[in-house]
This record gives C-alpha cells, sequence and structure tokens, in this order.
C-alpha cells in the first residue's frame, strides 16, 4: 500500500468532520477559542475626544495664552461646562475633552500663577495636540475579529472594550483518548519486566490542554478484540484517539476493533517520520484518529493531525501548524520519500538536530524545543543553511 503524502492526509482528515455549533462564551470562558462569527464593535471607543497627556485643555486660537483657570477634568469626572475665550481646565490623562478645547498644553510647558495659567513652552503645534480623539482605536460596527481567528487575552480584551459581555464560539470539543497494549501500567504503577509505564495518555492531555477540548479518559485497554471494539462503539465524543495497535503485527487490533466497532477507516498509513502507522476514519458521529504507540511518534502525529482537528472543529480559519525560518547548526544527508520532523534544539542562534531519532527516545523529545521539517527526497542541507522548523517552545 502507497503512503499517503503528509499534506494530502491532513486535508482528508479535516474534511471527515465539519465545525461545531455555536454557542455563546462568556469573556472570561473565551480564551483559546476561536470567533465563530465576525465580532462587530458595539460601540465606538474611546467615545468623545479624550486628553493624551495631563495638563491643560485650551483652544489653539487662543494661544500664546494666558489662560483662565476654571474647573477640572479627571477620568470618569468631566468637566460638564464649556471654554469661553482665554480660558482653560486643568485635565489628566484619559479625561474627556471639555467643549470648546481643541488640543492640551501639557503641563511641563504650563506655569500656574493662581487661577492663571501661561505658557512656559513651545506649546501644542497644532489643534488635535495631546488628544485622543473620538473613534481612535474603533467606531461603532468595526469589525474587531474576524471569524476563524484565535481569541488570544488581547483580542478578548478588545471584544469587551467593545461592549460585549460574550463571544459566539464552536462549543468544546470532546476527546476521548484510548492507550492500548498489555504491557502498559498506569502512571507510578509498579512495573515488571516487559511491562511500561503508560504515557501517551497524559501527554495528550497536556498537548491539547490549551484548546477549548473536555477530555474524556478511556484509560488502558487491553489487546483483545472485543474490549477493543466494545471501548470505542461506547465513546461518545467528538474525536476518539487511540495510541498503539495501528501497526501490521499479530496484536495490532485497533484497525479491526474499529472496523468491528462500525467505524469506516479513510487512511491508513502516513509518509512521515515519525507517525506512518497512522490511520484516520469515522466512528458513529465523530472522527477517530489512531496514533502510534511510540511516544515520540504519537507526540508529532498528535500536533500535526489531532490539533488541527480540533482546531478544525472550533472554527479555526488556518487550523494547520505553521512552519518557522531557522539556521541549521550541522550538515544533515538527504532525506528519504517521508516528510521527516527531527527533534532539534536553539542553540546560540542556531538549530541543532539531536543525534539520535529513534521514535521511543521520549527524553529527546524532552529536551527538544523545536522540530526540522524535511521534505521528502530533500538534498542534503550544510551548516548555515535555512531550515523550516515547526516551534515547541
Amino acid at each position: 500500500m502507497a503512503l499517503l503524502p503528509l499534506a494530502e492526509a491532513q486535508a482528508r482528515l479535516l474534511a471527515l468532520a465539519s465545525p461545531l455549533a455555536i454557542e455563546q462564551a462568556p469573556l472570561h470562558q473565551a480564551a483559546g477559542h476561536w470567533a465563530a462569527e465576525p465580532i462587530a464593535a458595539l460601540r465606538t471607543q474611546p467615545s468623545r475626544n479624550l486628553s493624551a497627556m495631563d495638563g491643560y485643555a485650551i483652544a489653539h486660537t487662543d494661544l500664546p495664552g494666558p489662560f483662565d483657570l476654571i474647573g477640572e477634568s479627571a477620568a470618569g469626572r468631566p468637566y460638564v461646562g464649556s471654554l469661553g475665550p482665554g480660558e482653560t481646565v486643568r485635565i489628566f490623562t484619559g479625561a474627556a475633552m471639555p467643549a470648546g478645547a481643541d488640543c492640551v498644553l501639557v503641563q511641563e510647558e504650563a506655569r500656574a500663577d493662581g487661577k492663571r495659567i501661561h505658557l512656559d513652552g513651545e506649546g501644542p503645534g497644532n489643534p488635535g495636540r495631546n488628544v485622543r480623539r473620538a473613534g481612535l482605536d474603533f467606531d461603532e460596527g468595526d469589525v474587531l475579529v474576524d471569524a476563524g481567528e484565535r481569541l488570544t487575552p488581547a483580542r478578548i480584551a478588545l471584544a469587551a472594550v467593545g461592549g460585549h459581555a460574550a463571544l459566539p464560539v464552536r462549543r468544546r470539543v470532546r476527546i476521548a483518548i484510548a492507550a492500548t497494549g498489555d504491557e502498559l501500567r498506569p502512571a507510578g504503577a509498579t512495573v515488571g519486566d516487559g511491562e511500561l509505564p503508560e504515557s501517551n495518555g497524559v501527554m495528550l492531555s497536556a498537548l491539547l490542554a490549551d484548546l477549548p477540548v473536555d477530555v474524556i479518559d478511556l484509560g488502558i485497554l487491553p489487546d483483545r478484540l472485543e474490549a477493543l471494539r466494545d471501548a470505542f462503539a461506547g465513546a461518545e465524543a467528538d474525536i476518539l484517539v487511540t495510541t498503539g495497535g495501528a501497526s501490521v503485527g499479530d496484536h495490532d487490533l485497533v484497525r479491526p476493533a474499529l472496523e468491528a466497532a462500525g467505524a469506516s477507516i479513510d487512511f491508513w498509513r502516513v509518509a512521515l517520520r515519525p507517525g506512518k502507522p497512522m490511520l484516520a476514519g469515522r466512528i458513529g458521529d465523530g472522527v477517530v484518529v489512531g496514533l502510534p504507540g511510540n511516544p515520540v511518534s504519537a507526540f508529532v502525529t498528535a500536533t500535526l493531525f489531532v490539533r488541527p482537528l480540533v482546531a478544525h472543529l472550533s472554527g479555526a480559519a488556518d487550523p494547520l501548524p505553521t512552519l518557522g525560518e531557522a539556521v541549521l547548526g550541522e550538515a544533515l544527508p538527504a532525506n528519504g520519500e517521508r516528510t521527516d520532523y527531527l527533534r532539534a534544539r536553539r542553540i546560540d542562534g542556531r538549530v541543532h538536530v539531536a543525534a539520535i531519532q529513534d521514535s521511543s527516545m521520549l527524553r529527546t523529545l524532552a529536551r527538544a524545543d523545536c522540530l526540522v521539517h524535511r521534505d521528502p527526497h530533500a538534498p542534503p542541507a550544510s551548516v548555515g543553511d535555512s531550515v523550516r522548523i515547526l516551534d515547541l517552545a
């Protein structure tokens, strides 16, 4: 069976499901979601002209003064009257400009003589100087966040200032995670010869922690077809993620168990290193993604497939990971037929690839802060060459 190219596999996975239903999330619960619809301003910011400096609100035509001090304007406590010729109001940063004033004489260029304010410097050079005009940030009706953009802390703050208390998002994604293998034992348990602490479940939960997901832990499933089938069929989730048992050995039962549970497999085996023996398909109303059991392979395939699938279901405009650029710290040989992701670390402005890339070596992954991307059949690369990287930091 021919291996499926990485980009084609990612496209086919995302095509298996559509974004989830829209709901309103309170601002304090919106972080990590993507905007399901354009978010427009419900108000103008600032709603009126404000002072950008501490000083004195004046009419530019009254320069060079002097000015009669008639009141004060502070943030939240505006001066309610208007200025007449030769008059000024003491004003503070963020305070509303009084009627009749069109600029601010900063306090460093002013000298007070009782209620008489004198120019003691160059003064504001033009009307509007040291003033934040109404609508400087945005006007009512302006789109503040486009549909499909991630709701970052800054965008949530922007929406709050724009008048919103809740935002349209896709509902949280339900993800069921199952580890398979008779050799696995719960983390922290005593392990015997040939046994192994299970790490993929906690790793995947941590990898998805910044996304709008609810994780359902199916625990460790034994290498028995009936047990796997029943667990898979009973998983009520938008995404079922399995780890291990997806290869071609006698004990690799995930694919037949999924099919026995009613799943339809869309693809199996991707031209990817690490992570070739992964699969994807539909089961019930959700998507199933079968990841390899080796922890590094599970991490890489989850980064390239599971996280983008969550982003897609959550309405992200660009769900696939973005590659950056870096300078290579040592030579690399030509690549083979599969897309390669090499564990690497930045040192002194260059990326250095780990000498051993075996997919069972979790310590190497833990020390890496990026993955060097190598296209299929990429030619040899030299020290100082530019390479594409997937940032893990």
